[in-house]
């Protein structure tokens, strides 16, 4: 597997080997090892797997005190796949990184435990499916607003299909200000 660094300490992409002929393709999607290698060592303890249609924006999702780190990759599809780096300490607080995720591409994401995370779909439909190293806890979940302009993500879609709570989500400015006072 190629492994490539983003301009955000610890934001990884990678690439699987893929082996194909025109039977098909097999490749491995996780091995415990090769990703410790690449420099991912939490324990991934659930996997999630979510099915949207075009124009769905999921996000910008977080867990205040029990962060998740992702490794995130679509089966079926394509997305827009974004990370929001929330790491109080971090000397790229608030700067993201987007990536195209396809089933074509086979590409993932690593998203490390401390950033925001979320996407919107190309395609007609997309099969999402991450892995998660700690357990969703509904009561600790937060989010960004997704069109927040100290953001500037340059989403390709630009009226997407939100959640309730997506469309109100606070923004970089009152997320810092929680959590640099280390508030839940």
């Amino acid at each position: 597997m190629k492994v490539t660094k983003t301009k955000i300490k610890d934001l990884l992409i990678i690439e699987p080997q893929v082996f194909g002929d025109e039977r098909g393709f097999f490749y491995e999607t996780f091995q415990s090892s090769r990703y410790k290698e690449a420099g991912i060592a939490e324990e991934f303890v659930q996997d999630n797997r979510s099915r949207s249609s075009y124009g769905v924006l999921r996000g910008l999702h977080f867990q205040k005190t029990k962060p998740q780190g992702k490794l995130v990759t679509v089966t079926d599809g394509e997305v827009f796949d974004v990370a929001v780096d929330l790491r109080p300490e971090s000397d790229t607080f608030g700067c993201f990184e987007s990536v195209i995720l396809s089933g074509e591409n086979k590409l993932q994401f690593y998203v490390p435990p401390g950033f925001a995370h979320g996407f919107c779909v190309l395609s007609d439909t997309a099969d999402f499916q991450y892995k998660c190293t700690d357990y969703y806890d509904p009561s600790d979940e937060s989010g960004l607003l997704w069109n927040d302009l100290a953001l500037n993500i340059p989403w390709p879609i630009k009226k997407p299909t939100l959640s309730e709570k997506d469309e109100v989500q606070p923004t970089l400015e009152i997320v810092k200000a929680v959590l640099l006072r280390g508030e839940s």
